[in-house]
């Protein structure tokens, strides 16, 4: 059962030794990438819906609301709805394909060692040649792989913004 829950780890351990140094950039953004999903998916769900019934509180209370003036605090409390449900998304959206430009650098690396090994022995041994390889294409799976983990929810919280902004501007009534 142990061996189980420890496989991850274990699998992850040997990415790292295998893929060099730019995996465990790769990681770090993967790590990054998610915890700003998870607190969107949060803020979604349980934070949103508390600020907007709070503002939409507001906004119902204004005595007047056809007047220049409540029309813009009514465009000011939609923009600052709209601010805060798109917080962290652009680094989202610099992460994703960020990971694949790291995998890349990563196999650049990895074969210039299969070339340094190359030029050491003076022939190309296929012994010397695997480990840069292994490097090089671990790099470029690690990249890849987090990157299209990410795409889905870029799309979904970019869409879920635009949503939510219409329906709160439905709300808003003048």
């Amino acid at each position: 059962m142990l061996e189980v829950l420890t496989a991850p780890f274990a699998a992850f351990h040997q990415m790292r030794e295998l893929g060099g140094p730019v995996v465990n950039g790769i990681f770090a953004a993967c790590v990054l990438m998610w915890a700003i999903v998870i607190e969107r998916y949060w803020y979604f769900r349980r934070i949103l819906p508390g600020e907007a019934s709070r503002m939409l509180g507001e906004w119902l209370a204004r005595p007047n609301r056809h007047s220049w003036t409540s029309q813009q605090v009514r465009r000011a409390m939609i923009s600052r709805l709209n601010t805060s449900m798109s917080a962290n998304l652009q680094v989202m959206r610099v992460l994703v394909p960020m990971c694949p430009l790291l995998g890349l650098l990563g196999t650049v690396g990895g074969m210039l060692e299969v070339f340094d090994s190359m030029a050491a022995r003076g022939s190309a041994d296929a012994r010397s040649m695997a480990s840069g390889i292994s490097e090089a294409m671990i790099c470029t799976l690690t990249g890849l792989a987090v990157s299209i983990t990410g795409l889905y929810p870029v799309y979904y919280f970019r869409r879920r913004v635009r949503v939510e902004t219409e329906l709160l501007a439905d709300k808003f009534s003048y």
